[in-house]
């Protein structure tokens, strides 16, 4: 809306005063700005440095002034005096709706003054105190928070960048305590940190009025700013259900005044009905009277006619004979005229009677009409307070679900996390157990090593010794080779079996293991989805870490199982080569003792002392396989354990990119653009 001219200049023309009183010539660009200036209700002096005397003239000019109701003074590069003086004169204005101080560098002077402003103006909805240094000074953002806490009409406030700590963030938590009416407060950038979160968490309880609060930019973590999220909704929740009860209460206190007013005029109606039959009845009885007293003056003139006659009568006597018949017929006539005036009052009084009995009915009929219509009114009163006594329980009760509801959250989510704390100790376990069992089976396998080298040496000793006598038995020792490759072709088809086996297991258990971390992941994800059912969800995915577990534990089992394995399968090689000593013992001693008479033995004796080797070579090359496929079982585990990590981390990245995009939707709203931009 435009300014009128004269207003303007009647600014103008204070300002010049108050200036000159002052002693202090008025600032030209403040002069100009206001010539300038065309909206009504609106005095902008953004980016204009102001003095200390033009604070003050505004100061004094701002207490009476009742035209606007928008004040900007962002970047006004005010001082802590000058602020004093202006804030001063804003207590005692009362049409005054938004201030924005914005990038003014107010410190504990403004703050002090700030909060007295608080304390005293009824009127402000809107403050706005971006880009200042309130919260540098703690006991003058104290003060400035003990007069947010005063204030009952502030709806709006900005405090992004004002160096606020986790002190400040205390005495505003407690001011937010006592505060009710504040609906919106912008804390972005600023120090607030771990504690300041929790301060502003827990007020959180006992305000409901607050349905905005802005964290961003404070170093605070991303469970309390979840949690500020949360209480926050529970408020615009709890906001929004007070005003459907509020419209409610106020559409059956209407409907209920509407039916007061029904009952009224039924009431009304009834009461002129009755005055309108009372009016009929005093008419009626009005109207018996009339022909009560007509009747009355038709007997006194009767009773005139027959004194008349009567005197006629005597001054006639002596005429009597001749007007004798004149006279019997006169006294014929009285009496015709005495009978219809008794039938005249007979019937009269009937009719007095009827009229009696008519109207003792009507107002019989009445008072009945009259005591049922109190009887419905007094029970529609009873109805309209069970109503008011319902939904009064009805909010009750909601208060109390949404507070177990919170309850219920934060113990779950603590549930959670020591849950993963126990599953990752379990692990840290399991891996130690696991390493310990490498490092001792390494040992056994080195030892086990040395043993056959040591045994070796002495073979090949022995072979060197009984390399003469290898001629004689080439021929034993192809059929040897021959039986040797038949049974070696049938250990490798047994270790491929083994192989495809333990391949074929693996295979089952990393499918299994795949399906329970993609049930793992749509368990986690439907509860970020689904907060409000956040306890069935936390039980489901403790139910599913324990299946995990107990994977894990089969697992472990399966080691020990290979482990056990292995070590059967040393303890056979150990028995075979054992035995395989004492027939080479006992050929080697038949040998020796007919060696005399039979040389071909001791080529025997090399022969078989050849197959010992392919033997242990073969069992050698066994263990190697069995240790390469504990080794690949180990690689696999430590992959699924690197992928069950990334899934993890991948998760935790997309809860973070799902909470930016949250937060930059909030800061991208509606009610985010209605405050300047940083």
């Amino acid at each position: 809306m435009l300014m009128p001219a004269t207003e303007m200049e009647d600014f103008q023309r204070s300002y010049s005063r108050l200036c000159k009183e002052s002693g202090a010539e008025p600032q030209e660009s403040v002069l100009q700005h206001l010539q300038e200036a065309t909206e009504r209700n609106r005095l902008d002096f953004a980016t204009q440095s102001l003095s200390v005397d033009t604070c003050g003239a505004l100061g004094k000019l701002l207490q009476n002034e009742l035209q606007f109701t928008e004040i900007i003074l962002s970047d006004c590069m005010l001082s802590e005096e000058g602020a004093k003086l202006l804030l001063h004169g804003l207590c005692s204005n009362t049409v005054v709706k938004s201030l924005d101080l914005k990038g003014n560098n107010l410190r504990a002077m403004g703050a002090e003054a700030l909060g007295k402003l608080l304390r005293q103006n009824k009127s402000i909805r809107s403050l706005t105190l971006e880009w200042n240094n309130l919260g540098v000074w703690e006991e003058s953002f104290a003060l400035f928070c003990e007069g947010l806490g005063a204030n009952c009409n502030l709806q709006r406030l900005d405090l992004r960048n004002n160096q606020i700590n986790h002190q400040g963030a205390g005495e505003l938590s407690m001011a937010l305590k006592v505060n009710s009416s504040l609906q919106e407060l912008d804390l972005r950038w600023n120090n607030i940190g771990l504690l300041g979160g929790r301060a502003l968490l827990n007020c959180l309880h006992s305000n409901r009025a607050l349905r905005q609060l802005e964290l961003a930019g404070n170093n605070v973590p991303s469970d309390i700013l979840k949690a500020v999220e949360q209480a926050v909704e529970h408020n615009q929740d709890r906001q929004s259900i007070l005003c459907k009860s509020r419209s409610m209460a106020h559409m059956l206190s209407k409907e209920v005044l509407c039916v007061k007013e029904e009952k009224a005029k039924q009431f009304l109606d009834l009461m002129d009905t009755i005055d309108k039959q009372r009016e009929e009845i005093t008419r009626s009885s009005r109207i018996s009277a009339t022909r009560v007293g007509q009747l009355q003056e038709a007997l006194t003139e009767r009773h005139s006619v027959m004194n008349s006659l009567k005197a006629k009568l005597q001054m006639t006597e002596a005429a009597l004979a001749l007007s004798e018949q004149k006279l019997h017929d006169l006294g014929e006539l009285l009496s015709t005229a005495n009978q219809e005036q008794a039938r005249l009052i007979e019937d009269h009084a009937k009719e007095k009677q009827q009229l009696k009995k008519d109207s003792t009915d009507r107002e019989a009929k009445l008072q009945r009409e009259l005591s049922s219509a109190s009887e419905k009114n007094l029970l529609l009163r009873n109805q309209v307070d069970e109503l008011e006594r319902r939904c009064k329980t009805q909010q009750e009760q909601l208060f109390q679900v949404k507070e177990d509801l919170t309850h219920t959250t934060a113990e779950l989510k603590v549930r959670a996390v020591q849950a993963e704390e126990r599953l990752e100790m379990e692990k840290r376990r399991f891996r130690q157990g696991l390493e310990d069992a490498e490092s001792l089976r390494l040992k056994e396998v080195d030892h086990m090593t040395h043993h056959m080298e040591a045994n070796e040496r002495s073979l090949q000793e022995r072979i060197q010794r009984l390399e003469a006598i290898r001629i004689g038995l080439e021929e034993e020792l192809g059929r040897v080779k021959a039986t040797a490759l038949a049974e070696r072709g049938q250990v490798e088809e047994q270790i491929i079996k083994a192989k495809n086996q333990a391949r074929w297991e693996e295979q089952q258990r990393l499918e299994h293991l795949e399906e329970k971390l993609r049930l793992m992941a749509q368990s986690r994800d439907e509860a970020q989805n689904y907060c409000l059912q956040q306890k069935q969800a936390v039980s489901e995915a403790l139910a599913k870490e324990s299946q995990l577990s107990l994977q894990i534990e089969g697992l472990k089992r399966r080691l020990e199982e290979l482990q056990q394995e292995l070590s059967g399968k040393e303890q056979e090689k150990v028995a075979e080569v054992n035995r395989v000593r004492v027939e080479l013992r006992e050929q080697i001693g038949h040998l020796e003792a007919e060696r005399t008479t039979q040389e071909g033995l001791k080529e025997k004796i090399a022969a078989l002392e050849r197959q010992l080797k392919v033997l242990s070579s073969n069992h050698r090359e066994a263990l190697l396989d069995k240790e390469g496929e504990i080794t690949s079982l180990w690689e696999k585990l430590r992959v699924r354990e690197a992928e069950i990590s990334r899934i993890r981390e991948e998760e935790a990245q997309r809860a973070s990119f799902l909470q930016n995009a949250i937060m930059t939707y909030v800061q991208g709203s509606p009610l985010r653009s209605l405050s300047p931009r940083k």
